[in-house]
């Protein structure tokens, strides 16, 4: 028992000293933990209601009382700020469980049942990769509306196929292996064997890409919010922030590269920790192999 409690400990000792192996991996985990922060919160430290509107202060420079300014109806960028941070990452969040958790049972029984079952999920799942993630995803905004959670969940449905291509291709890697096969030859059902035997053994390249796709589900939620076809107003959002600022940009240049500069920091960020877990993960990157 403490043997196998030291070879745990030294297994997650390891993970972490490979993921912050890098010294930006942890400036960008301290980013990103500074703004999950600072979302969770917004609503006790915003100075103002972000949807209140004072046409007695519009377009106003930072100030002591605003200090990053108003926008166009007079309402507090820094308030609006903290709530669109709380938009962008649960929009991520959200849209990349449902992506995953779709994906990897569609990619699961393609390739545990293959057959006309394998031939019909890969099939569509080819279709609906031949169509940008973004331009499917406006498209399915126009037939169910925008808002937090429409927008999460098709951004989600959007980025289905390539979590079932990659659940395929790792099922089909680990299902002929030789503690599968015995785990068969004991009467497991289908559903004990995909769930306890195979999907745990295909869980490195899930987390890796499950990660590395937050960051471009928020840059598409903020890419949405820019066409005017995503959060809709009043409700705060980093890309309609810089949609609204890009009116003004020779007059108030903050209104939008303020949001724009935030946006990119977030996704930097994301996507630099991303690459910090495809480090612990793979066997090869850590020279094991």
């Amino acid at each position: 028992m403490a043997k196998e409690k030291n070879y745990r400990y030294e297994g997650i000792s390891r993970f972490f000293r490979a993921m912050f192996g890098r010294k930006i991996v942890i400036i960008c985990t301290a980013i990103v933990l500074i703004i999950i922060v600072l979302a969770i919160l917004a609503p006790v430290i915003a100075p103002y209601d972000p949807a209140a509107t004072d046409y007695y202060h519009m377009s106003q420079k930072p100030s002591m009382e605003h200090l990053l300014g108003t926008d166009a109806l007079g309402r507090d960028v820094l308030s609006r700020l903290l709530y669109g941070s709380q938009v962008s990452l649960i929009v991520g969040v959200i849209a990349v469980f449902v992506a995953c958790v779709i994906g990897s049972l569609l990619g699961m029984c393609a390739a545990y049942f293959g057959g006309v079952v394998d031939v019909v999920i890969m099939r569509t799942n080819e279709a609906l990769r031949c169509v940008p993630a973004v331009v499917l995803a406006m498209a399915l905004v126009s037939v169910f509306g925008g808002g937090v959670r429409n927008i999460a969940i098709i951004l989600g449905i959007s980025t289905v196929p390539g979590y079932a291509q990659m659940m395929r291709a790792q099922v089909l890697s680990v299902v002929r292996r030789d503690y599968v096969t015995a785990a068969r030859l004991q009467g497991n059902s289908s559903i004990r064997l995909l769930f306890k035997h195979i999907l745990p053994n295909c869980l490195s390249p899930l987390i890796v890409m499950m990660t590395q796709q937050v960051g471009s589900t928020i840059l598409s939620e903020a890419g949405l919010s820019f066409l005017g076809v995503g959060i809709s107003v009043p409700t705060a959002s980093w890309g309609t922030m810089v949609s609204e600022g890009k009116a003004v940009l020779l007059e108030n240049p903050m209104l939008g590269l303020i949001p724009g500069f935030c946006i990119a920091v977030l996704v930097i960020s994301l996507n630099t920790i991303g690459d910090g877990v495809r480090d612990a993960l793979d066997p090869h990157l850590r020279g094991e192999i």
